[in-house]
């Protein structure tokens, strides 16, 4: 109630919220179950892909129904930058006066689209960082309270304690790149896991015991003005030659080109520096796919952004990746294929087929 309330200026009776989870992901039971109708909210409630009947599925429902708040993942942004604006642009989205993420990190590419196309260059955006085990937002913006930053989710909200720190639990300043940790109970927390004790202390409570934080693997770092920027799972940061490369830094640098609607970016195995960085890239409507030229020019574009030690390995141009329902990109699966393994578990994707389109890309 308090995380929904807050993070979202919520008007009983006046908005009207539609939160576009899985109801049967934890974003799902938290913003579409237990905040909303225990805030009184009007909420659309929708079951279906944002392509069914047509790509205007959402922009239609949003028009019909008046909706101010809409709270959707990075993964959706990036389809909808896909697809093209002239979609949402031949609809009526006035009524939305502030939008959401959830669910990875949002790249700033996606949130000033976000902003731009469906926001009406004014609604803010609450960029919300928490997972499955808080049970509810723990780090984000406050409409009206907190200014914003493309990408960054910026600061814990009043009552939640997160540090980022380093591997001898030391608490890092401004411009520091570390651990993301809650050092103090929050109401929402996550208290055991069913029959296996152990392994809920051994995962989330063993790498900071001493000091008796909560750490479940992400990373972030503090800008030099203080804000918070997550940057992903800990097993989402390549070493490459030594150095430190988090996979949403470089797929930020990718969806920064004006040919490209989504990145997804994973380490394999290189024997000449530890990791190579590999990149599947699908690009926006209307987009050629110039083959090597363009190629040439994304890999030039991340040496710019980043530096040329983040120079991806390889890149391929596919027409899409390989999501969960709840719109996660399953990196662990294309690090199978840039490292010719035989693929894991699908069973919880979407479309299982999307590997065969991935592979005729390669």
């Amino acid at each position: 109630s308090y995380t929904h309330h807050n993070v979202f200026d919520h008007k009983a009776g006046t908005d009207v919220y539609w939160c576009t989870a899985d109801i049967g992901w934890v974003t799902g039971h938290s913003y579409i179950v237990y905040g909303p109708l225990s805030n009184r909210a009007t909420q659309v409630v929708y079951e279906g892909t944002p392509n069914s009947p047509d790509e205007h599925r959402h922009w239609n429902v949003i028009e019909k129904y008046k909706v101010s708040i809409y709270y959707t993942s990075p993964t959706l942004v990036r389809t909808f930058m896909k697809w093209g604006r002239e979609i949402p642009e031949a609809h009526d989205l006035s009524s939305i006066r502030l939008l959401g993420s959830v669910g990875e990190p949002i790249n700033p590419e996606a949130w000033r689209w976000f902003r731009d196309v469906v926001g009406g260059g004014s609604a803010p955006i609450v960029d919300t960082w928490w997972q499955t085990e808080t049970g509810a937002i723990m780090i984000s913006p406050l409409p009206g309270v907190t200014s914003t930053k493309p990408g960054s989710a910026m600061t814990p909200l009043p009552g939640i304690s997160a540090k980022i720190v380093d591997d001898d639990a030391k608490p890092l300043g401004n411009g520091g790149n570390g651990y993301l940790v809650l050092s103090e109970p929050w109401p929402a927390m996550l208290r055991g896991i069913w029959g296996d004790m152990d392994r809920y202390k051994d995962t989330y409570w063993s790498r900071y015991a001493e000091e008796g934080w909560y750490f479940a693997g992400d990373g972030a770092k503090y800008d030099e003005d203080g804000a918070l920027w997550v940057l992903g799972r800990v097993d989402d940061v390549m070493n490459v030659s030594g150095h430190r490369i988090s996979t949403s830094e470089v797929e930020s640098a990718l969806v920064s080109h004006h040919s490209v609607a989504e990145a997804a970016v994973v380490g394999a195995a290189d024997e000449t520096t530890g990791q190579g960085i590999v990149a599947f890239v699908i690009l926006r409507g209307g987009e050629e796919n110039t083959g090597d030229a363009l190629i040439a020019e994304l890999k030039a574009q991340v040496s710019k952004e980043i530096s040329p030690i983040a120079r991806p390995r390889e890149i391929s141009i596919v027409p899409e990746l390989p999501k969960t329902r709840s719109g996660k990109i399953m990196r662990r699966l294309l690090r199978d294929v840039a490292e010719g393994r035989e693929l894991g578990d699908v069973s919880t994707l979407v479309d299982p087929k999307v590997f065969e389109a991935i592979k005729k890309g390669r």
